[in-house]
């Protein structure tokens, strides 16, 4: 990983850094503002603490005038409570825009637009979601990537503010002479004595922020063993913990997987890589950067103490230049510290820009979609063939077919024959590879976009309900309407057990959010989905296995009540069942990515060798053995 951030230039490693910047500060100015106010404020505060106990101490160990003590004491204690309330006001502000779950959900809503906006072939590229997931597992595990960098922008305006102010407050012991008559105690008066400690200052600092880095890039070098320890402790706890895996597990006794715990041991135990190094180079460079800093507190005392010792100023000042020198080395670490450490956040960051720069090549179109009252679209096929990215084999290769809105529509054939694939294709989830598809004539990739994508009502195999209210899933918004919602229950079969819930459409379903929600069969989820689908009430509706997951009789009512639901709906049916071919007014029978039948239940059954017919009687043959 080190050799990696090696190779990446500092002109590349800086342009990075300014747009991540860029990006939190466009998308968050507020958050900048607010951090920026607060950083100054931390980090002055001490100052005038100091400056202020220091001018007081001195007026203690000298005059002691009355009037000149409550005089400090009176503005120590207003300036103390002026920072103090509007550092509060201030943190208040910040941290309502910058609590770490906030930092947390900002960085990921970045990533969830990006993958909502993105071409759908990309969001199901393997490519896509290991990459991903390598960046939202580093970014848990380490706090790298964009997200750091607004970590960063934080310590470094402390730092610099600390820096800053620290000069201020120790100028002014390098330029005040011992007296006189202090014996070899001048010698701290001579121009090249300051200049070899400043020197000698400047050298310690340097070098404790870079044994500090010695130590990171150990455990950088270990982020893949580390990275897999921590996947096999997600793996563990979710064993014993999801719920879908309890029954497998209690009957199969997977818990004996538990005992295989030896990639975790190797990657965090004693003898692993990590251990390895805090026992060697990692750990002497950690007690080393601690050893320097210590020297360097040792160092200020000393020089600080002599020259109050030569009479170059009071026992006041000499807590204000050890405590100003003190923060000033500290600020000018730090600001060495974050300049290293973002070198090497670079790395991680060309990964996560990877990722949010993967460029979306389907064109949007901006044609509107023509709203007909009657519904009449016609849809044509033409040519088309598809192949998925960085494939030879082609999914589908040379569909033309053409159908109108009304008819009743199925696809069968096994699996991988390229069903699914035709839909994604209507539904323009994917563009054609070659060819065209055509919406009244014109190719569906002028239409725009969000326009064309609504036309489409879909029940896919493998739908997803959400842990909000029927209601709320069935018009998939929070605000619906409610006779509208009651009616695609009925027509869907489901109304009768919505009306036995407890709150009815308002019943929550399932547990993540309440322990009040109800848990559901697969075939009420499936009857709760073809009801979401008819709530749309778009032109088309299409469902992939709309009942693999009902038992027969909830099957046979589906279909029967078929022309009620579909309406004057185009639908298309994909399916392993067929019977249920037999509802439809085509059948179109895929096979190994071609079209190859199409007609009706009827006419298929009578050609000889043809494919549908072959289906037919190898189905037919099982439910004759079953009977007898």
């Amino acid at each position: 990983m080190s050799e990696e951030t090696e190779k990446m230039t500092r002109k590349e490693k800086i342009q990075l850094n300014k747009r991540a910047f860029s990006i939190w500060y466009r998308e968050y100015p507020a958050l900048f503002v607010s951090t920026g106010i607060y950083s100054m404020l931390d980090a002055v505060f001490p100052y005038i603490i100091l400056y202020f106990s220091a001018q007081l101490l001195n007026e203690l160990a000298g005059a002691r005038q009355k009037e000149i003590l409550i005089q400090k004491i009176i503005i120590l204690l207003s300036a103390e409570a002026f920072v103090l309330l509007l550092k509060a006001v201030v943190c208040r502000w910040k941290n309502v825009l910058s609590d770490g779950t906030c930092i947390y959900f900002y960085d990921r809503k970045r990533q969830f637009d990006k993958l909502l906006s993105m071409d759908f072939c990309d969001v199901e590229s393997p490519w896509t979601q290991a990459l991903l997931r390598e960046v939202q597992q580093t970014s848990m595990w380490r706090n790298y990537g964009v997200r750091r960098v607004y970590m960063q922008y934080q310590e470094f305006l402390k730092a610099l503010f600390k820096l800053l102010g620290g000069i201020g407050l120790s100028v002014s012991l390098f330029q005040l002479p011992v007296r006189a008559d202090a014996g070899w105690l001048t010698m701290l008066n001579h121009p090249l004595c300051i200049l070899l400690l400043a020197l000698f200052l400047c050298g310690v600092t340097l070098l404790s922020p870079w044994l500090e880095m010695v130590g990171k890039r150990c455990v950088i070098q270990c982020e893949q063993d580390l990275k897999l320890g921590n996947r096999f402790f997600g793996f563990f706890e979710d064993l014993v913990s999801a719920d879908k895996r309890a029954l497998d597990v209690r009957l199969y006794g997977q818990e004996r997987f538990l005992t295989q715990l030896n990639p975790i041991q190797n990657d965090f135990g004693v003898n692993s890589k990590i251990a390895r190094f805090s026992r060697g180079r990692m750990g002497i460079a950690s007690a080393a950067s601690a050893a320097v800093s210590r020297i360097f507190g040792g160092l200020i005392y000393l020089f600080v103490c002599l020259k109050a010792w030569g009479g170059a100023f009071g026992v006041g000042s000499v807590t204000q230049y050890i405590g100003a020198v003190t923060a000033m080395s500290g600020g000018l670490a730090k600001l060495l510290e974050l300049a290293g450490d973002a070198g090497i956040n670079a790395f991680y960051m060309k990964k996560e820009f990877m990722f949010l720069d993967i460029p979306n090549r389907m064109y949007q179109g901006s044609l509107t979609v023509e709203k007909r009252s009657d519904k009449n679209y016609e849809v044509e096929f033409r040519n088309v063939s598809f192949r998925y990215p960085n494939t030879e084999a082609y999914a589908l290769k040379n569909v033309s077919l053409k159908f109108r809105v009304g008819e009743r529509l199925a696809l069968v054939g096994q699996n991988g024959s390229g069903k699914t694939t035709f839909i994604k294709l209507l539904c323009r989830l994917y563009d054609p590879t070659e060819g065209e598809i055509l919406l009244n004539g014109i190719d569906i990739r002028k239409y725009d976009y969000q326009e064309y994508m609504s036309v489409f009502s879909v029940v896919f195999q493998d739908f997803q309900l959400l842990a909000y209210s029927v209601g709320q899933n069935i018009a998939a918004r929070a605000s619906y309407d409610r006779e509208k919602a009651e009616s695609c229950c009925e027509k869907a079969g489901f109304w009768e057990r919505v009306k036995s819930m407890p709150e009815g459409l308002d019943t929550i379903l399932y547990k993540d959010m309440t322990e009040e929600g109800v848990e559901i069969s697969g075939g009420e989820e499936q009857k709760i989905a073809i009801a979401r689908a008819m709530y749309r009430d778009s032109a088309f509706l299409i469902l992939d296995e709309p009942t693999a997951a009902l038992d027969p009789m909830a099957e046979y009512e589906i279909y029967t009540r078929l022309n009620e639901i579909v309406e004057d709906r185009t639908a298309i049916y994909i399916s392993h069942r067929l019977s249920s071919c037999r509802f439809c007014d085509e059948i179109i029978v895929f096979h190994e990515g071609s079209m190859v039948q199409q007609g009706s239940h009827e006419a298929l059954l009578e050609q000889e060798g043809g494919k549908y017919r072959e289906l037919w009687n190898t189905q037919a043959q099982y439910y004759v053995s079953d009977a007898s």
